[in-house]
């Protein structure tokens, strides 16, 4: 009984909160589609076919769970099928709130249709991507850098009960500050880093710090800085949580176009959803009659 109620919660939580997505991969289909997977009632049959189409259909934590138990799912479906013929018998379907539920159900899926249909007709020219990317490749720069870490705080050692003691926060700023100017007079990066830096990895590679893209998920504060450098330059000083960084722009170059292509694809394909859309909207001519409905309180529905 657990499992069936919990199967049903999760049933109309998709049903009343599914959101706009691509539809989940039909798993392979083993058998053919008019293969009588299991009778019930009177001698109904239930089909392969029809069971990969409710698969094909359901969120992917749903068809998963469906997937490890299979004969438990065809149970739930059957029983569903069940319980819903008896709820039209007793005409539910036509009183409220289910009524209105289904009515809500059947035009946000048939909405969701819809904008599926259209994203997915909206067809980029690889010109048009080309000519996107050679217009735009500032958003699609990448920098490859050396950086310098000093850390400040304690740091709980490997066994987690001792803890390594290192400079206040005012000390690291002082230090960095001091290793910065270093720097612009003339001092070697690559010494100072091998000297002076807190982050092992980078450290060990003699400052590198790989090679970073506009689209990487990066702290603000350390994108900004990178990508506010010119090949050459030394950032100021880049607070983080437990340290601060330095860092020098190595090289300053475009992604290649290859390597953004599907983005840039993504990209325009979205801009032209979005001008459907507002045109869309546009056309609805919407017109408020009546002001108190929107009042607070106002026109909302009784609760019990």
């Amino acid at each position: 009984m657990k499992s069936y109620l919990l199967f049903f919660l999760t049933a109309a939580v998709w049903a009343q909160s599914a959101a706009p997505q691509a539809a989940p991969q039909a798993p392979a289909q083993e058998l053919p589609a008019d293969t009588v997977v299991a009778t019930f009632g009177d001698g109904q049959k239930l089909t392969a076919g029809e069971l990969n189409a409710f698969l094909a259909v359901m969120p992917p934590n749903m068809q998963q769970a469906a997937l490890r138990d299979r004969k438990a799912f065809v149970q739930q479906i059957v029983l569903m099928r069940h319980l819903s013929e008896m709820a039209e018998k007793a005409k539910m379907d036509q009183q409220s709130p289910t009524k209105d539920a289904l009515a809500f159900n059947r035009m946000y899926i048939l909405m969701n249709a819809q904008l599926h249909e259209k994203l997915d007709g909206i067809m980029v020219q690889p010109t048009d991507a080309q000519s996107f990317y050679n217009d735009n490749k500032d958003r699609f720069a990448q920098v490859r850098v050396k950086a310098l870490y000093v850390r400040f705080g304690a740091s709980a050692s490997g066994d987690g009960a001792k803890e390594t003691k290192h400079l206040t926060e005012a000390e690291a700023e002082a230090k960095i500050g001091k290793l910065r100017a270093a720097i612009l007079a003339g001092a070697d990066f690559v010494k100072l880093v091998k000297e002076n830096s807190e982050d092992p990895t980078s450290a060990a590679k003699d400052g590198d710090f790989g090679t970073i893209h506009s689209t990487d998920n990066l702290p603000e504060a350390i994108r900004a800085a990178i990508f506010a450098l010119k090949a050459g330059e030394v950032s100021e000083a880049v607070k983080q949580p437990n340290g601060f960084y330095l860092f020098r722009a190595e090289a300053i170059s475009p992604q290649p176009y290859a390597e953004v292509q599907e983005e840039i694809v993504k990209q325009l394909k979205q801009a032209h959803f979005k001008l459907w859309m507002d045109e869309l909207n546009r056309s609805l001519n919407l017109q408020i009659r009546n002001e108190k409905f929107f009042a607070e309180g106002g026109g909302a529905p009784a609760t019990k």
